[in-house]
Parts: C-alpha cells; sequence; structure tokens
C-alpha cells in the first residue's frame, strides 16, 4: 500500500506510476490526498493551540480564585469551556479527514516496476528472457479440451448444472489428477523447507482488508453476510495475515 510519505516525497512518480496502470484522474487524486492530509495537520494544530490556551486558562482561574477575583476566575472558566467546545470540534473534524484520505488511499494501486512497459494489451508486454524450448507436437496431437473430453475427466456441463459457469466437475482420472497434483506440490515444496499450513478458506473483514482485497474488490468476492465473513481468493489472504 502507498503511503503519505512517499506519495508526498514522490508526486511526479506516483501519478506516472498510476498513469501507467491506466488509474483514472491519478493527477487529482494525489493532489486531493495532499489536500486532505495538509486540512487533518492544519485541524490538529488548531487543536493543540486551543488546548494549550485552555491549560493556561486554568492556571489563571486557579491564581484568580487564590487571590479572591471569583469575576474574573468565572469569565476565565467561560473561556475555558468555549476552548474546549473548539478543541472537540477540530480533533473530529480531523479524524473525518483523516477518514476520508484513508478511504481514497487505501483505493490506490501499488506502483508497477520502473521496467515495466507502457501499454494496454498483451502485445504491449517486453520479453526479459525465456525459459527451456518449445516443444515439437506430433501432426496427430490433440489439445487438452479434445483429450478431456476423449477421457471423460472433466465434465463442464454438469458442473455448470451444478454451480454455474466456471465451476468443473472433475472425473475419475481427471479427479485423481486433481489430486496428484496437489499432493506432489505439497510435498515438493515442504521437501524444500516449507512449510505446510491449511488456513480457513474464509476471512474476516479485517483480513480481507490486510492484503488490499477489501475495499478494491468489494462486491466481487464471495460474502457471508450473517458473519461478515469472504470466501478467500487463494490462500495469499489468510497466510499473509498469519505474518
Amino acid at each position: 500500500m502507498l503511503t503519505l510519505p512517499f506519495i508526498r516525497a514522490n508526486q511526479e512518480t506516483t501519478i506516472a506510476g498510476l498513469q501507467k496502470k491506466h488509474f483514472a484522474n491519478a493527477a487529482e487524486i494525489v493532489a486531493k490526498l495532499i489536500a486532505q492530509d495538509d486540512q487533518r495537520k492544519a485541524l490538529l494544530q488548531q487543536a493543540e493551540s486551543a488546548l494549550e490556551k485552555s491549560n493556561a486558562a486554568a492556571k489563571e482561574i486557579g491564581a484568580l480564585m487564590q487571590s479572591g477575583q471569583k469575576e474574573l476566575a468565572e469569565g476565565k472558566r467561560s473561556e475555558t469551556a468555549a476552548l474546549k467546545s473548539t478543541i472537540k470540534e477540530r480533533e473530529e473534524a480531523a479524524k473525518l479527514a483523516e477518514k476520508a484520505m484513508l478511504d481514497l488511499l487505501v483505493m490506490l494501486p501499488n506502483l508497477p516496476h520502473s521496467s515495466v512497459p507502457q501499454g494496454k494489451t498483451a502485445e504491449d508486454n517486453e520479453i526479459t528472457f525465456t525459459w527451456g524450448s518449445v516443444p515439437t507436437l506430433a501432426a496427430d496431437a490433440q489439445p487438452h479440451w479434445d483429450l478431456i473430453k476423449k477421457y471423460n475427466l472433466v465434465d463442464f456441463e454438469t458442473g455448470a448444472k451444478i454451480t454455474g459457469s466456471g465451476f468443473p466437475l472433475y472425473i475419475g482420472k481427471g479427479a485423481k489428477f486433481q489430486r496428484a497434483l496437489i499432493q506432489y506440490f505439497l510435498d515438493f515444496n515442504t521437501a524444500a523447507g516449507y512449510t505446510e499450513y491449511l488456513p480457513p478458506f474464509m476471512v474476516n473483514a479485517a483480513s480481507a482488508f490486510a492484503t488490499g482485497q477489501l475495499p478494491d474488490k468489494e462486491g466481487q468476492m464471495y460474502h457471508a453476510t450473517e458473519d461478515d465473513f469472504y470466501l478467500i481468493p487463494t490462500a495469499e489472504v489468510p497466510v499473509t495475515n498469519v505474518f
């Protein structure tokens, strides 16, 4: 997540990075964030100044009461009450300004690396390195979607009827292959020294916020409204929150 100190110190870099990600009104939003932060700081300074005056007036009241100047002391009490009201107003306004600033700040994406090219489609990408070699397929090679049907590995139609598009039903060797792949990757990575976790598949709003899914993906995540839990898109969300 971008921070206000970074944005302040790198305004042009921030705007250029946001524009590279095609983030709308980047310059306007950066200016608005800084203005909101300036407003917050000014309100807090006003509250602090009023507090100093209130503390000074309180000392004067004590001295006036000791010297028998009750009328002057009562006048100072009225002044103190007005200052306390000012302090409360400024602090509440500062909190509202801070909330507005944070609500806007969390919507900003992280900036791309300086090496990332400007572009809108895959054709604008640049190849930085390649690995391995492209295999030469036999003339009778079949695409995976044909092999799936031939060996009855995945039933997309039934999966769509059970749930909806994008929810395949794996069958027989297709299901076994999925399970074998999961086990292989777990064994491979734990052998390399990683620790295996089986985290909850649902998280609370605070956990989803911590990894940036909220508020950016609000309305795009499956939400159990009764408990206010969100179904995770990947293990990134609960595992990141562990640390």
